[in-house]
């Protein structure tokens, strides 16, 4: 009953005119970077966060949400029309959703697309609700050596499930939890690495890194992609599906549902891993495995629903734990502290109304979502011709103006062009960016964490066995640790290599 009355107490909040408003931008927002290919929802999310400053904390995390699930929504337009991801989880959808728009079924692959979504990002919703507040009230119980335990696991599995080698994504991670340490050590009070310079003093700004890295790094590496788009038009009344199509993504449609809840509470790239092991299962199960790649439906709605429904189940460790399981949450929990919110095992008691309002936000982007990727598709197609030569300026200012408008600081500045540079150099060595920005936002927490189960025993490591979770947990960090060398030194999958090559 408690549940209900909050769920009814956040659509109230959710429905008023201005929560439904920046709910709309931020779906209508979220389906162009899905849409456009270069920028996606990492860039489109940090560009944004400058705009939530006059915002109260509910309406920044209803916005920020709508462009992050939005994107998910409109990334498989570009992936089924022109053979172009316009979002990295809509890789798989180019197999076979290209191959149904040459048959001249595009507009029922995107009907799939889109209907598929809506029940895998409604499902994750609803398991939001149950899960993300009893992991809250499980996790309110842990002190630092627990917590400490939670984080290290985390890393192992971010680790172990980004993209690319593991040997490639643990200095990503060294090199973030070495930056995280810049600025006045919360303990002692000393000054770290600061040079004497004041601006760093709290640290290095989350924004300037984020939308560097994400931003201007994203926009720098599609400058190198070929501009030229064949573009295949779609008319309304070709969205429908025959009986025979809906018949036969049923059963991809709900399998994916499941792999994408459960693999989104990983960290790591979730919605792109689940859209690969949905399209894997679909087709090993298939009769005719042979025939995908050649335009089967179970390819575009399979992937396409795991990947939504990992997007929502990926807030439940985010915002019952404060644990960002990917970079999207990782810009989202950036725009939250900047709130003076902190997602968390407190987050829920402490702020119902910002947690439920979210949650009944969610239910209605997604009715919005169904609104603008199938009647409105052709507009979002004509976003397609827009030159890139326009694109990269305008983002660039936005970068700009939005670091600047924080502190009014050139040292920002300098941090959001060095991470743009550097997030260009690590896409171009194949290292994931992802991993060094979550290692910034969430190492604080884990060395303050570790230092505090060290001072509670005087310098005694025995504390970290001696609660049974903790120890059940270092031995799993272990066991995993073991696991990802194996797993990158022995011959690689077909799916993983093609996971990497993404």
């Amino acid at each position: 009953m408690d549940m209900l009355n909050n769920l009814l107490e956040g659509f109230r909040i959710a429905l008023s005119l201005k929560n439904i408003y920046l709910c709309f931008v931020g779906c209508l927002w979220g389906t162009m970077v899905g849409v456009l290919p270069g920028i996606g929802p990492l860039a489109g999310i940090a560009l944004l966060i400058p705009a939530t400053f006059g915002m109260d904390a509910t309406g920044a995390i209803i916005m920020l949400s709508g462009i992050y699930y939005g994107a998910m929504y409109g990334g498989s337009t570009t992936s089924i029309l022109m053979n172009i991801p316009g979002e990295s989880a809509s890789v798989v959808t180019c197999i076979d959703g290209y191959q149904m728009t040459r048959k001249g079924r595009g507009g029922a692959a995107l009907f799939i697309a889109a209907w598929g979504s809506w029940i895998g990002g409604t499902l994750g919703i609803i398991g939001l609700m149950f899960l993300a507040p009893f992991l809250a009230n499980f996790a309110v119980k842990f002190g630092p050596p627990e917590m400490f335990a939670v984080l290290l696991i985390a890393f192992i599995l971010l680790g172990s499930l980004g993209k690319g080698s593991f040997f490639k994504t643990v200095p990503m991670i060294f090199l973030g939890l070495l930056v995280g340490t810049i600025g006045m050590d919360p303990l002692t009070g000393a000054m770290r690495f600061t040079h004497g310079i004041k601006d760093l003093y709290d640290g290095i700004g989350f924004i300037p890194v984020a939308m560097g890295a994400f931003g201007i790094g994203e926009i720098l590496t599609s400058t190198e992609e070929s501009l030229v788009r064949a573009v295949h038009k779609v008319k309304l009344r070709e969205l429908l599906p025959s009986r025979e199509e809906l018949r036969a993504s049923w059963g991809p449609i709900i399998r994916g549902t499941g792999i994408g809840f459960f693999i989104g509470l990983l960290p790591g790239s979730a919605h792109v891993l689940s859209s690969f092991a949905s399209y894997t299962v679909e087709k090993r199960l298939a009769k005719r495995p042979e025939e995908f790649g050649t335009g089967r439906i179970e390819g575009v709605a399979g992937p396409e629903t795991a990947n939504n429904a990992a997007s929502q189940s990926a807030m439940i460790p985010f915002l019952g734990l404060g644990i960002p399981t990917g970079p999207a949450t990782a810009v989202m929990m950036i725009a939250l502290l900047i709130h003076g919110v902190r997602p968390g095992p407190l987050f829920i008691s402490e702020q119902p109304q910002v947690f439920w309002s979210l949650v009944a936000s969610m239910y209605i982007g997604n009715v919005i979502l169904i609104i603008l990727n199938l009647p409105l598709v052709g507009i979002f197609i004509n976003l397609l011709r827009v030159p890139f030569r326009i694109l990269f300026p305008l983002i660039l200012l936005i970068c700009l103006i939005g670091t600047y408008a924080v502190n009014s600081s050139t040292v920002e500045l300098v941090i959001l062009l060095t991470c743009g540079v550097m997030g260009y150099l690590f896409r171009k060595l194949e290292f994931d960016v992802a991993p060094f920005i979550l290692a910034i936002i969430i190492g604080p927490t884990l060395e303050n964490a570790f230092r505090w189960s060290l001072m509670r025993s005087a310098g005694s490591f025995a504390i970290f066995v001696h609660s049974p979770i903790t120890a059940v947990l270092i031995t799993l960090s272990g066991l995993l640790l073991i696991w990802n060398v194996y797993r990158t030194l022995r011959p690689k999958r077909d799916w993983e290599r093609a996971l990497e090559e993404e």
